[in-house]
């Protein structure tokens, strides 16, 4: 039976639930834009921030009034191995989601006997090359004002030219819960009025599957995308323990065909008893080109080590 984790992607829209403001101090233009933040997540993590059966991020949707949807379990960042959760809506409601959010994964930091500490992590958003001039200011003298104001710190990666066409850079953000927000609040409300940062709100994770099929490989390493002898058709056997085929193969082969397909590489299964050399490990053959398989392997790993993890909790 799949897991609820690896399907459940997006929860359905929820009604938006603003409080009014006070009298005093009505919501300026940014806070009633729709806007949206993106950022990363371990694929652990991602199992907590939807909860069982879909609980957990449908209880923060409805508290925040946001929209929040992660990528699949096998979509990640280029050049990492983290899935991207996407929160959408007016501006308090994805702030409040966010802090949801954040909150439930700090929560979850095991604590150092006798460290009194606020646990602390770090937040990585993800934001177009495009919209970064906005919040790093001539002379980089607005992310200083938002270091300063925040207390928290924030750095912004260099875009990464291994990928082709990756148009994103990673904003990450440390400190308390409390710096962080400030901070996020402080990015959001300045990207929001940038026209080029709302452009890419209608694809959050176009390009996650595409390049997962083409730039990496198995544990979710970097490759270099490469075109010389990369359509040349190979064949790779390997071997995943007979008790976890029926997650690879899915209900009615579901996640064999889906991984076919996204893959580009054709696979085939072992019969029963028919093992990998001196294991009781069963035979999936890849063929396709290089990319293809190394793809289609990054799958078949994902499926198998989410369910180890499940069975180590």
């Amino acid at each position: 039976m799949e897991s609820t984790e690896s399907s459940y992607v997006s929860s359905p829209e929820q009604p938006q639930k603003r409080s009014p403001p006070p009298p005093a101090s009505p919501p300026s233009d940014s806070e009633e834009k729709p806007t949206y933040t993106r950022f990363l997540v371990s694929n652990a993590a991602a199992g907590s921030v939807i909860g069982k059966g879909g609980a957990t991020i449908t209880d923060f949707q409805s508290q925040s009034g946001a929209r929040i949807q992660l990528s699949r379990n096998y979509e990640f960042f280029p050049g990492t191995s983290d899935r991207i959760i996407m929160v959408s809506g007016g501006i308090d409601d994805v702030l409040k989601a966010v802090e949801l959010i954040i909150a439930k994964l700090l929560s979850e930091i095991p604590a150092e006997d006798g460290d009194e500490a606020e646990p602390r992590m770090r937040v990585r958003l993800v934001v177009p090359n495009s919209a970064c001039g906005s919040i790093i200011g001539k002379g980089g003298s607005i992310i200083k004002s938002f270091i300063e104001e925040s207390h928290a710190g924030i750095k912004i990666s260099p875009l990464d030219t291994k990928f082709f066409g990756l148009t994103d850079r990673l904003v990450t953000v440390t400190g308390t819960l409390e710096e962080q927000m400030h901070a996020i609040d402080l990015i959001l409300s300045k990207l929001t009025d940038d026209p080029h940062y709302s452009q890419t709100m209608h694809a959050p994770f176009s390009y996650a599957a595409a390049y997962n099929s083409m730039n990496h490989g198995p544990n979710g390493a970097a490759v270099k995308f490469q075109h010389n002898k990369d359509d040349i058709t190979n064949s790779v056997t390997i071997g995943v323990a007979d008790e976890h085929i029926g997650l690879v193969v899915g209900r009615g082969g579901r996640n064999i065909m889906e991984i076919s397909q996204t893959s580009g590489a054709r696979l085939k299964i072992s019969d029963r008893g028919d093992f990998m050399s001196g294991t009781t490990d069963r035979k999936i053959t890849i063929t396709g080109s290089q990319r293809a398989i190394r793809a289609a392997e990054d799958m078949i790993m994902q499926k198998v080590s989410y369910a180890s993890e499940r069975e180590t909790d």
